[in-house]
């Protein structure tokens, strides 16, 4: 019989932001959760992950849902590879055909280039995290892909968890979706390149 792994669920949150009742009555009853405020999401982050007990450390984005199974899923992912960074699948909520688009883009992007980004649940042991230096708190965007390019470099394997988390769509209602979509290609080229060229 498998022996579930000791895991800490880290929720980065902004100032004054409300409790995420919806995604915590999603999780374990029994499970760590630090809920995170801290200066920055890297150092929201770092703190969090810095005050965590469990053996593993699961990075969760406070306007997430998770399908139903993850809990599942994640654990026989840790069972199956203990030393990877494991992530899940995306998708946006309302499910309207250009956030689809979207949606298919970021699973293409972290399948074909190798590169998830934060809002897909980034699951890692905590030794290992603490020894790829955590996330880069001098950055000023893109925290989550740089620490996924140093697990790259260490070469720590990435995981893909074959369930979809849903994720907010606010940012691309709020802001358009064409300069949205746009904006985050741009900086994300624009920083992979940099990182490349190392």
């Amino acid at each position: 019989m498998r022996v579930a792994v000791s895991v800490s669920v880290i929720i980065p949150m902004a100032v004054q932001e409300p409790e995420p009742t919806a995604l915590l009555d999603q999780l374990p009853p029994d499970i760590e959760i630090i809920l995170s405020q801290e200066a920055g999401r890297a150092a929201s982050l770092n703190a969090g992950a810095a005050k965590a007990k469990g053996a593993y450390l699961w990075f969760l984005h406070a306007d997430s849902s998770l399908p139903d199974d993850a809990w599942q899923k994640l654990q026989q992912a840790i069972a199956d590879k203990p030393k990877a960074l494991h992530y899940f699948d995306l998708a946006f909520a309302g499910g309207s055909w250009l956030m689809k688009i979207n949606s298919w883009g970021a699973n293409m992007r972290s399948r074909f280039f190798g590169c998830p980004f934060g809002d897909q649940a980034f699951c890692i042991e905590k030794q290992l995290f603490e020894a790829l230096g955590g996330y880069p708190e001098t950055a000023p965007y893109g925290e989550d892909h740089l620490f996924v390019w140093q697990a790259h470099k260490a070469d720590v394997k990435l995981n893909r968890i074959a369930a979809r988390l849903i994720t907010s769509a606010r940012k691309y209602q709020q802001n358009g979706w064409l300069k949205t979509t746009l904006l985050h290609q741009y900086l994300w080229l624009k920083q992979w390149m940099h990182v490349k060229c190392q």
